[in-house]
């Protein structure tokens, strides 16, 4: 067991590395390529794969300071996922201080098995100098926003970022919240079941659930025998794997039965799902989103929930909408930088910088444009991301209102977040630090 889940662990991270994929898809497709299925196996495999990744940057800083005059990158993507790991297991996860010498050498045997020993011939010397040197002379040479982004393990400038944006005590909070996975929501689906029958099937599986105040059908995961995956009630489609801020997006539209909706960048099918179950299977959904790979697994999921009103469109939404039709409610998730989803996704913060941010605005912006010809009068738009920042959120909202006066903001409810930022109090935020959830802003604009 211990050796597939290295032998994982290592390929995805090569895989995350050449490809820029995340973390998961990386997982399931090593899994897939080494015919590796054992629950065991996969749980330590991605526990070592993201503890590893949420602290990149301190690791790395680490592995090249023992190295000088040589660099990490100069080795092959096998050894450099190792050497990844292994600081991560023998020295990170020990807090750096407990030093377990046998430990190291059975990884070390293993890592020659999987790679073979020629491959690390290179590294070897520096082995048992990475089990034993300590991180302080990194953090003693660098400035404070920079010695906050080792500690915390996020990018100088989205430090910087936070600090200006929150000032830097409730930064440091939000940035310390990124070292825990948030908890795991589920999304009972009463199209299926009613939701006492649902809670008792699940109770009789071993999964237990409290429930999330404020929202109608969302429940968190305090303890599950299996991986939620692998319960028969999930199969049955009587719930869905669903942060909580996403169920609020779909909750905030308040959609009725018999409405017509456009759920915009769609896939994989979380929203689409609970906004039918919420219509109660009546009206239509015309669900978009550019990706077939992602419209087929949106098509996996809306079946297995029972869900027979949504009609997939695929379709790259920068470009106007193919489809002639007034929506009482258009839902839009536009892609983003996810900084409000690091805790979940570790992987996302290695792969954008500040730049990133304008350049994923002016997409969203693209998309908000094409969105409004679709909102009936009297209609609905509701626009949500994962990410924390004003330029993907507020600003774009002020700048939407400028360029089309016949939208106002609209009161959200349920109320489980806080006010907007730059004064735009109607609108909610999720933060990881409070909410336990992702990062997440919505704003609710009706059409007069």
């Amino acid at each position: 067991m211990l050796k597939e889940a290295w032998m994982l662990a290592i390929e995805a991270l090569s895989w995350m590395e050449k490809d820029k994929i995340n973390e998961h898809l990386a997982l399931a497709r090593t899994a897939k390529q080494l015919d590796i299925s054992d629950v065991n196996t996969l749980r330590f495999a991605h526990g070592l794969l993201c503890e590893t990744v949420r602290r990149r940057n301190l690791i790395d800083r680490f592995i090249n300071e023992v190295l000088k005059p040589k660099a990490l990158s100069e080795f092959t993507l096998g050894v450099q996922s190792f050497l990844r790991l292994y600081v991560y297991q023998t020295r990170v996860a020990k807090n750096w201080s407990k030093i377990d010498v046998e430990e190291a050498k059975n990884i070390v045997r293993l890592a020659r098995s999987i790679l073979g020993w020629k491959t690390l011939q290179g590294v070897e010397h520096a082995l048992g100098l990475l089990l034993t040197e300590t991180p302080s002379t990194i953090l003693n040479s660098v400035g404070d926003e920079e010695k906050v982004g080792l500690l915390t393990f996020h990018p100088t400038w989205f430090v910087r970022y936070c600090f200006k944006l929150f000032g830097r005590r409730e930064a440091i909070n939000l940035l310390e919240a990124n070292l825990k996975t948030p908890p795991t929501y589920i999304r009972l689906n009463t199209i299926k079941a009613g939701e006492n029958e649902i809670l008792e099937k699940l109770a009789e599986e071993g999964v237990k659930l409290e429930k999330v105040e404020g929202l109608q059908y969302a429940y968190k995961v305090l303890g599950t025998r299996l991986p939620l995956t692998r319960v028969g009630g999930f199969h049955e489609g009587l719930f869905y794997i669903q942060d909580k801020a996403s169920c609020f997006a779909a909750e905030a539209a308040n959609p009725k039965p018999g409405m017509v909706l456009l759920d915009v960048c769609a896939a994989p099918g979380a929203k689409t799902s609970y906004l039918a179950q919420l219509m109660q299977n009546r009206g239509v959904v015309y669900s978009f989103d550019y990706s077939k790979r992602r419209m087929n697994v949106w098509k996996n999921e809306v079946t297995r929930m029972g869900i027979e009103i949504a009609e997939p469109i695929i379709a790259d939404v920068c470009n106007p909408l193919p489809i002639n039709v007034k929506a009482d409610v258009v839902v839009l998730d536009p892609p983003c930088t996810s900084t409000g989803a690091f805790a979940r996704l570790p992987s996302a913060k290695w792969r954008i910088t500040q730049r990133s941010i304008e350049k994923m605005a002016e997409i969203q912006w693209r998309m908000l444009e094409n969105c409004v010809e679709k909102v009936k009068p009297g209609g609905t738009l509701i626009y949500s991301t994962c990410s924390l920042t004003v330029e993907e959120n507020e600003m774009l909202i002020e700048r939407f209102l400028k360029w089309n006066p016949e939208f106002r903001l609209a009161e959200i409810t349920p109320k489980i977040g806080l006010p907007g930022l730059r004064g735009m109090d109607k609108c909610q935020r999720l933060y990881p630090h409070i909410h336990e959830c992702n990062g997440f802003f919505i704003a609710k604009l009706l059409r007069e």
